[in-house]
């Protein structure tokens, strides 16, 4: 009897082992740089709701004189005259939060606002000791003309 060998159509153990490797290398740098995407979108949005609160409270300023003792987070920020933010923003990621203060003297001449960026990469991180929340110290400021975060 002469028995011919067929050839098996399909893949090797040894080649799917390598196509599953492979594809778990491309799915881990994918998964890494979509996440860093997502990161930087959030710190752009903190750094635009930073700047939009800003905006507000030299309006509020320049009615009053004055700078507002606190702000309302997540609510309208009104004085039942003018609406200065329909909605103050609040930090995209629920455990952080928003930081707003008024250094002491001259009382309520001046104002800081901080948030936690979280790409360690950004040009615009600063180093302070106020906590954003969770544990987490706030690392971006936007102040008055007259002030400087770390005052």
């Amino acid at each position: 009897m002469n028995y011919k060998y067929k050839r098996q159509k399909g893949f090797t153990l040894v080649e799917l082992l390598v196509v599953m490797a492979i594809l778990g290398v491309l799915v881990t740098v994918t998964l890494g740089a979509f996440r860093s995407s997502q990161a930087r979108g959030r710190d752009a949005q903190r750094k635009n709701d930073l700047k939009q609160i800003s905006n507000a409270l030299e309006l509020y300023y320049s009615d009053y004189g004055k700078y507002p003792d606190t702000l309302p987070w997540g609510a309208e920020f009104t004085d039942l005259k003018t609406v200065y933010f329909k909605v103050v923003p609040v930090d995209p990621i629920e455990s952080l939060d928003y930081f707003y203060r008024l250094p002491d003297t001259p009382v309520n001449q001046k104002f800081q606002l901080f948030a936690a960026l979280e790409n360690t990469e950004d040009p615009d991180r600063i180093i302070t000791a106020y906590s954003c929340g969770a544990g987490t110290t706030c690392n971006f400021a936007i102040t008055s003309p007259n002030t400087t975060p770390s005052e």
